[in-house]
């Protein structure tokens, strides 16, 4: 289902004690306005969000109206991303990580998602977590100081990810906070003029929950329910920077470069998602990495929400603008997000459930936290197996690729030389040539080819054997007198062959082969020699260059050869970690049968408990029967009591008129005993 991203604003409390002089930002419900001093509004500076949170709001009612939603939709499968963004000195860093006395988001998140975790009784829970920081364009680990430079790699399997960041395995919220303590120490501040403790970098803390339904009629787990994996991004920005508020220079000036440029692909990105589907052209996320890896967020399966800090102080109205131009394009994005469920084995929670599925269903007694210590332990080192593994495997890569392109600058360097030794060879030989030209030439400045028909009867021309093997140029005779080479003879005269006992006359010829006689030798060989000797000169750069290549490929040698015996090194670590593994599993047996002995105990613990609930329901009854008799006996004895004083009151009042009685009567028997007595 479609869904616009949720995006607040929250005033900072204003630094400066100074009352405006010209203007002055107003809250007013959800909307944000630009006032002049004596209260007018200024037109097209009234922006209207979900939320706007005045100087007096805490992070505790920012968590509850803006975040709290997108946390528990990551814990029943969301992918969810909630970001502060704005200048620099603006409240992110409170906003995000807080106070002892006000918590930030991440930290109440993470109490919130296993708060919510122990509310849902019919899914077992697997979580993971990482926290890296991307300084000057590259990303660090801040979990692991060695992890540095880690690159960004896409798959159908797991998306975009950071390839060998470490994550760590966590069951409670205590050791996540002491994760993010631990890699808090590792992140890059610094101080400027706006803020003496400046975030240099983007920090992305990421928790990945992976669950799986129980079947609660047998308390087994479901084997066709799916795995839902989803992931939280919480994300705090470094602050936009001008550097003639900050005062940066140096490092800090760097810093600060790199801090814009990455923001400014960030709003152009939102700016690009918030022209609709429909006029959206392509969307920059590759330009830079906090957009890359923030893709899924920023516009596409997540729900997103976005707080935007601002400075009241009318010293910032130009940036406070810009911050809230940008609240406004990103209100406009709409992400469609729904439920990540998976059914292959890729997920960790489903690969490491199938080993210890009996033993986690079944912990139970006085040992099983430490039994779940240890399986988390267990865990957390298979995991690091796998991720040095992949690492290892990428080294060995890069190192095949780098040393196939060594082998093939060689073999062009080699080529090359080849060539130039070549051309050299040539020059020499050509040079030769010209010299052995030069000096028939000086010889014979007048030579025209010789009528053997007016010279003596012993002159001839010598004919070649068939034996013999053809030279690259004619040979040059010594003396012209009565002996003419049968190859000269056949290229000064065309290749025609006349008979030579009919041959009458030769006409002259000038012969070919010797160099025109516009140009003189003596500039000729001046030219070849120069030429020559750049050729040298060249050579002996070339074969330096050989030297220095041939120098260099002994060192890659040697550094191959080294990083064999590490990799043979590393290899054998490998073993060493199968071998662990191996013995991890014996003790996944041993545990099992820990297991087995506390289900027999457990089953006669719960028969005990079932025969001492009958005793006790026993006992229950008899004591309620005994209660009701009491509290009978007891009103009879009110009654009694009651009728007593009523008998006692009765007695007494009796007892009085008979005493009465008794006097009178007494009084008249002495009366008449003395009238008796009179008488007689």
């Amino acid at each position: 289902m479609a869904e616009k991203i949720c995006v607040a604003v929250r005033v900072r409390p204003s630094i400066s004690e100074e009352s405006p002089s010209g203007t002055f930002w107003k809250i007013e419900d959800n909307r944000i306005s630009l006032h002049k001093l004596h209260g007018t509004p200024i037109s097209g500076l009234s922006y209207a969000f979900d939320h706007v949170f005045d100087e007096s709001c805490s992070n505790s009612k920012v968590y509850e109206l803006l975040t709290k939603d997108v946390i528990h939709a990551a814990v029943d499968g969301f992918n969810g991303t909630a970001f502060a963004y704005g200048q620099t000195s603006s409240g992110k860093t409170y906003t995000m990580n807080g106070s002892l006395n006000d918590p930030g988001i991440i930290h109440r998140a993470v109490n919130d998602v296993f708060q919510k975790i122990q509310m849902i009784s019919d899914r077992e829970f697997l979580i993971r977590v990482s926290y890296m920081e991307i300084y000057n364009e590259e990303i660090n680990d801040l979990f692991t100081v060695e992890n540095q430079k880690l690159p960004i790699h896409e798959s159908l399997e797991r998306g975009i990810f950071v390839a060998g960041l470490r994550e760590e395995i966590v069951n409670n919220a205590e050791q996540v906070i002491k994760l993010l303590e631990s890699g808090e120490v590792n992140r890059h501040f610094g101080e400027t003029n706006m803020n003496a403790r400046s975030s240099r970098s983007h920090t992305i803390f990421r928790m990945v929950i992976e669950s799986k339904g129980i079947d609660t009629g047998s308390g087994d787990y479901s084997s066709s329910d799916a795995i839902r994996v989803s992931i939280l991004n919480l994300v705090d920005l470094a602050g936009s920077e001008r550097i003639a508020k900050t005062g940066a220079g140096g490092v800090r000036l760097k810093e600060g470069k790199y801090i814009n440029k990455s923001l400014m692909v960030l709003g152009n990105v939102i700016n690009k998602l918030s022209n609709g589907a429909k006029q959206r052209a392509h969307i920059p996320y590759r330009d830079s990495k906090l957009t890359r890896i923030l893709q899924t967020a920023l516009g596409g399966n997540a729900k997103t929400s976005i707080i935007c800090t601002v400075a009241p102080e009318e010293v910032h109205v130009e940036e406070t603008k810009g911050t809230l131009q940008f609240a406004s394009r990103a209100k406009r994005i709409t992400n469609c997000a729904q439920v990540n469920e998976i059914l292959t084995d890729a997920a960790l929670l489903k690969r490491q459930q199938l080993e210890i599925e009996d033993l986690r269903r079944k912990l139970q007694g006085s040992r099983s936290e430490v039994l779940e210590q240890e399986i988390l332990k267990l865990r957390n080192d298979m995991l690091k197996y796998e991720l040095e593994r992949e690492k290892l495997e990428m080294e060995l890569e890069e190192e095949r690729r780098s040393h196939k392109e060594r082998e093939q600058c060689i073999r062009d360097q080699q080529l090359k030389i080849e060539n130039l030794s070549s051309l050299v060879s040539d020059g020499d030989r050509s040079s030769s040539q010209d010299s052995m030209k030069e000096s028939l030439k000086d010889e014979c400045n007048d030579f025209k080819t010789p009528c053997f028909k007016e010279t003596s009867n012993n002159a001839f021309v010598a004919k070649r054997s068939n034996y013999s093997e053809l030279p690259d140029f004619s040979p040059l005779p010594d003396s012209f007198s009565n002996v003419a080479d049968e190859d000269t003879w056949f290229k000064m005269n065309k290749g025609y062959i006349a008979d030579l006992d009919a041959l009458q006359t030769t006409p002259a010829r000038k012969v070919q082969s010797f160099p025109p006689q516009d140009i003189t030798p003596d500039c000729s060989n001046d030219n070849y020699k120069l030429e020559l000797q750049n050729l040298k000169t060249q050579l002996e750069l070339v074969i330096k260059e050989k030297v220095e290549l041939q120098r260099k490929h002994e060192e890659e040698v040697q550094i191959n050869s080294r990083l064999m015996g590490e990799i043979c090194e590393l290899k054998q670590e490998l073993d060493l970690s199968n071998n662990s593994s191996e013995s991890s599993k014996q003790r996944y047996g041993n545990l099992e049968t820990e297991f087995q002995k506390l289900k027999e105990e457990r089953d006669s613990l719960l028969q005990t408990v079932s025969e001492s609930s009958k005793n006790i329901t026993f006992l229950t009854d008899q004591k309620e029967n005994i209660l009701k008799d009491l509290n009978c006996e007891v009103q009879r004895r009110k009654d009694l009591e009651v009728e007593i004083k009523q008998f006692s009151v009765a007695f007494a009042s009796r007892q009085r008129s008979l005493a009465s009685i008794h006097g009178e009567f007494k009084s008249k028997i002495e009366k008449l005993r003395a009238e008796n007595l009179v008488r007689y």
